[in-house]
């Protein structure tokens, strides 16, 4: 056995068969629910990967899954893995070109797709010349073009394949590929070999402990634990932070609970019922939330079996933060930093650096490096954060970006991240922000997480985005979309400064502020700069 993910899932398999490993709650209050134990997930998976396999999806052909939640969408994962395949995550709210260009890029020769996205695959995926074989989940709402090639219903997908395993030897060299980006330019597919994701993203086995050394020792760890801890990862599959988690409880030999989509409410009367011990969600956008149902219609809800609460991908603000603290106090909040690029980088300490910058500290592997000489920071420098070991190949399609992001030093691989941030000499990080999105403002750079830290800290903002608009004096000026607290009273814009004013540098004050009902984010709460911009450009 080597590490590959599909050979160590079918170790876990073997060890605990009977237990439960899978629960869909399809439609969140109406009582639909799937359930599954190892066994039956497995089989599951083994039927759908003999039926890709006898279509024609071959070693290293990448299937893609435009899929909500559910098990479909980690059922179709396990086939892809068991027969080499790679299986790609589809962003469902990209539009048809978006699609087409992702079909392309990745290469698909097969697409899982839910029926309500059938009008845009049909737009799409005529565009993508390797496409092949199309297999539906769910009947296709009336009047929704047909797809072509005609779509193969999921049921009947399944059906078609036999139960037992009979594949072929796999590799730790097998391909793993998540497609990040599409907010401020077309996704990018990161290459991961499945043995570094193993270790780098998954925590070899043991994300808080000693990883594993050898393959055979993760079953092994599994037989000699037990049962009882339900991880229920709230953001989208198709974005990393859900599948991790839901690889990470696989590893332990313990239950995934999904929701089809993310309901603050839901997710609190689940957490109840199935005794959750671990919620994986995404910065304030889904936190929250949360806490305003945990504060309101769920106050009376039990939530004993929490035990913690992990953030990855956006950073919580700290106002959020001891809100639901205050909440729940004997809950462990998560602040985890990380990428798609990266896997985990490390985790926040407590409270938050002058200015609502982050600090993190970080595992032995990651460093504050300077771009230029790919070499680490002196103490109080500035640089971006990079990883060295388990690292991706680079990007599928693009080795000009691979050039730009991953290197050799030393004899170990590299990935340079695009955050950017300052260590001191005690090795505390602290994140200033994505370098893509600084402005520079006369000279003066100004990193947008920084000032939305600041704001967040006001009682009556409850969401914010920053950006820089052109300015004719500076360059560029900072401007912040700002969605009030529903209830509060009005903000303005001069209340706005004011606050910030008490917390940031004069050049880091926003110029600019536009109030919205809604900010607008990914279905896993990531920030949509180019939806800032845009809306900030309107009212320059």
């Amino acid at each position: 056995m080597e590490y590959n993910l599909a050979d160590l899932f079918e170790s876990i398999v073997d060890t605990v068969p009977d237990r439960e490993a899978l629960v869909c709650l399809e439609l969140p209050g109406s009582g639909a629910e799937r359930r599954l134990s190892y066994a039956r997930l497995d089989a599951a998976a083994n039927r759908l990967g003999h039926h890709l396999r006898r279509t024609g999806v071959r070693p290293g052909d990448r299937v893609g899954l435009q899929l909500y939640n559910g098990a479909e969408y980690l059922q179709t994962m396990w086939a892809c893995l068991k027969i080499r395949a790679v299986p790609v995550n589809v962003n469902y709210r990209y539009l048809a070109s978006e699609l087409a260009y992702l079909y392309q890029d990745a290469e698909l020769v097969a697409l899982v797709y839910d029926a309500e996205f059938g009008e845009r695959v049909a737009a799409a995926a005529p565009q993508a010349r390797t496409l092949r074989q199309l297999i539906r989940v769910g009947e296709a709402p009336p009047g929704t073009p047909e797809p072509a090639p005609a779509p193969i219903p999921f049921a009947e997908a399944e059906a078609d394949g036999r139960a037992d395993r009979d594949f072929p030897p796999r590799s730790a060299d097998d391909l793993f590929v998540i497609y990040t980006g599409g907010t401020t330019g077309m996704p990018k597919g990161v290459l991961w070999r499945q043995e570094d994701l193993f270790f780098a993203g998954l925590g070899g086995g043991a994300p808080s402990g000693e990883p594993v050394s050898r393959p055979q020792e993760l079953a092994r760890r599994v037989a000699a634990g037990g049962e009882g801890l339900v991880f229920f990862p709230t953001p989208p599959l198709m974005h990393g932070t859900s599948t991790l988690t839901s690889l990470i409880a696989f590893d332990y030999g313990q239950k995934v609970v999904l929701h089809r989509r993310y309901q603050p409410e839901e997710v609190l009367r689940t957490v109840a019922r199935e005794r959750v011990t671990t919620i994986s969600l995404v910065g304030d956008a889904m936190l929250r939330p949360l806490t305003d149902a945990l504060a309101g219609p769920c106050r009376d809800t039990d939530c004993g079996s929490l035990l913690a609460v992990s953030s990855s991908g956006a950073m919580l603000s700290e106002t959020v933060r001891a809100q639901f603290t205050a909440l729940l106090p004997h809950v462990m909040l998560l602040n985890n930093f990380g990428s798609s690029e990266s896997g985990f980088n490390g985790t926040a300490t407590d409270g938050p650096a002058a200015g609502g910058a982050f600090r993190i500290r970080v595992n032995a592997h990651t460093a504050v490096v300077d771009p230029a000489t790919q070499r680490p920071v002196a103490p109080g420098g500035t640089g971006r954060i990079a990883l060295r070991g388990h690292v991706p190949l680079g990007y599928h399609n693009d080795p000009a970006k691979s050039a730009e992001t991953f290197f050799e030093r030393d004899g170990e691989r590299w990935v340079l991240l695009g955050d950017m941030a300052t260590v001191d000499a005690d090795g505390l990080v602290t994140v200033l922000g994505r370098g893509s999105q600084c402005i520079n403002t006369g000279g003066e750079k100004v990193y947008p997480e920084e000032v939305e830290q600041a704001l967040k800290a006001h009682p009556d903002v409850y969401d914010v985005l920053v950006a820089g608009v052109p300015d004719e004096r500076w360059g560029s000026r900072v401007a912040a979309v700002v969605q009030p607290r529903p209830g509060a009273e009005p903000l303005t814009e001069d209340a706005v400064r004011a606050h910030c004013r008490a917390h940031l540098a004069g050049y880091k004050v926003p110029r600019t502020v536009v109030f919205t009902d809604r900010i607008q984010r990914s279905p896993s709460g990531k920030a949509d700069y180019r939806w800032a911009r845009e809306v900030l450009g309107a009212v320059r």
